[in-house]
């Protein structure tokens, strides 16, 4: 029988259940991983730093619905790529980091080994679904056929196997045959008929569509025509619903006003949502009458939001079997357009108002942009105003740092996206200081020829963050840092780039990066003019 080093065969394993792309950095600990990965048919894409490396994997998982997979080493390599995890963890994103850890003979004795952790696995635990030691080739091939289990039937979030430095080069057999995968759970036919009956006798349904809708989205817009319901949309359900409905109120749900909307219901289904504090920025969504929750993960319906109907279950899958029950239903809403449109006009005259002059860079970012552009957003004022006032007409194109918040996530994240869609236009959108955290990946962008415009939204300073501070009263403080010329620093990677002075040249200067052989910083500033 053929046998190769275990970290070669990982590499095969994967190549065998779909993955095509693995990014990581390889070290003196993590080298086997590398033995088989050309063997293999895989491509590496070498990060600058594994942070990097993790939000790609995470970029990746977005845009294409494929597991993302990073290699990194012991101890740093882990700790770098944590951050990521996190973000993966909050957002439910597949993501499955392999890392290596010290020999076994090794493990919890404190000799001073190099990268030594007191506990390696527990420490990644904090920010992942599982972490686990494969203590051998057996343990290895289990573990890697459970993540891909769990991430074709449960909530999708980030797992962590790690492997012994000696159990790595160890010979080893192949790994077996791709096992048959679970499905997701359907939710029970009781629920849906229960659900449906309650939709159909009320007069002022809600709709509250999150991240775990997106598959079900063209059930989800067909039951919303056929109730005559009002919709909001999380931040990650965006385009769930086309900007047609009628009586859409947009993404618009983290508003205060929203809840005054939520108190007319006679209805409220929240489907594919956790209504966590980044959706609503409130501890109550604001209804008074019953809630329907559909949720794949049965914490999230034993939450703060409790429902008088609580269904188990995939979302998609409840949605088709809505859809069914609901066919001939002649809906008798008292919701009007009116009434919608004008609620949705104020919401985005209160999101101008907070953070003036930055509605207007957006209308022109979306009136030059193909209308199946992918985008990539960072912790940054621009992107905030974007998420409420840019309506999306497809689901899973805008991909931003929900939960977890963290900066630096745009620009190694449209990467990884980027690589999944190949030709498909992938923007990032990204504040100057958040730039910092991961400008570095840039050089990858370079290297790969990846045509992605980066818009850089440069005000100078933690403007959010002074905001808060002048909110709060307090003198502000530590929120302006000493910026290098962006342009020059990007050319100096071997980027292009531009500093358009209006919205025409900045619409132009979009056009182009779309059609470069490389990546193209776009520098713009609270003072371009229209």
């Amino acid at each position: 029988m053929v046998t190769r080093p275990l970290g070669a065969q990982i590499s095969h394993m994967l190549k065998a259940r779909g993955v095509d792309t693995v990014f990581g950095i390889p070290g003196v600990h993590n080298v086997e991983l590398y033995r088989g990965i050309e063997e293999a048919g895989i491509t590496h894409v070498l990060a600058r730093h594994e942070q990097g490396a993790g939000f790609m994997a995470d970029g990746y998982a977005r845009a294409t619905g494929k597991a993302g997979v990073a290699y990194v080493i012991t101890g740093p390599g882990l700790c770098n790529i944590m951050t990521p995890m996190g973000q993966a963890y909050s957002d439910s994103v597949p993501v499955l980091v392999v890392s290596s850890c010290l020999e076994r003979k090794d493990r919890a004795i404190g000799r001073g080994r190099l990268h030594e952790m007191r506990d390696q696995e527990a420490a990644a635990a904090t920010v992942c679904d599982w972490s686990v030691t494969a203590p051998d080739a057996a343990a290895a091939y289990r573990l890697i056929d459970k993540a891909f289990a769990e991430f074709a039937s449960a909530r999708k979030r980030p797992k962590h196997i790690q492997v012994p430095i000696d159990v790595l080069g160890a010979r080893a057999v192949a790994a077996p045959p791709v096992p048959a995968r679970p499905r997701r759970p359907v939710p029970h036919a009781t629920d849906v008929a229960r659900a449906a009956a309650m939709l159909m006798a009320a007069k002022r349904p809600i709709f509250v569509f999150g991240g775990g809708a997106v598959e079900g989205y063209l059930s989800a817009r067909r039951v919303v025509k056929a109730s005559g319901a009002a919709v909001f949309t999380t931040y990650a359900g965006r385009g769930i619903i086309g900007p047609d409905c009628p009586f859409h109120f947009g993404a618009n749900l983290s508003r205060p006003d929203s809840a005054a909307f939520m108190a007319e219901a006679d209805l409220v289904l929240c489907i594919g949502t956790e209504l966590s504090e980044v959706d609503l920025w409130r501890d109550h969504l604001g209804q008074s009458c019953p809630m329907i929750r559909v949720d794949i993960d049965p914490h999230a319906l034993a939450d703060d939001h409790p429902a008088a109907l609580p269904v188990a279950g995939d979302a998609a899958a409840f949605l088709d079997l809505l859809d069914t029950a609901l066919e001939g239903h002649v809906p008798a809403t008292t919701w009007t357009h009116d009434h919608i449109s004008s609620a949705r006009a104020r919401f985005h005259a209160a999101t101008d108002a907070e953070r003036p002059g930055i509605v207007p860079i957006c209308v022109a970012m979306m009136q030059a942009l193909p209308k199946e552009t992918m985008f990539f957003s960072d912790m940054t004022q621009i992107a905030y105003v974007a998420k409420e006032v840019c309506d999306m007409d497809r689901p899973a194109h805008w991909h931003h740092p929900y939960g977890f918040g963290t900066l630096g996530y745009a620009l190694p994240a449209a990467i990884g996206g980027k690589v999944g869609v190949e030709a498909a236009p992938v923007v990032a959108i990204i504040g100057d200081y958040g730039f910092h955290y991961t400008m570095q990946e840039l050089g990858v962008a370079v290297e790969l020829g990846l045509s992605i415009p980066i818009i850089l939204w440069d005000n100078g300073k933690l403007k959010e963050i002074e905001d808060c501070m002048v909110r709060a009263q307090i003198a502000p403080n530590a929120v302006i840092a000493r910026n290098p010329d962006f342009c020059k620093l990007a050319e100096a990677f071997g980027a292009r780039s531009a500093a358009p002075k209006s919205l025409a040249e900045f619409q132009e200067a979009l056009r182009a990066a779309l059609k470069a052989d490389g990546p193209t910083l776009i520098h713009i500033t609270p003072g371009i003019t229209a």
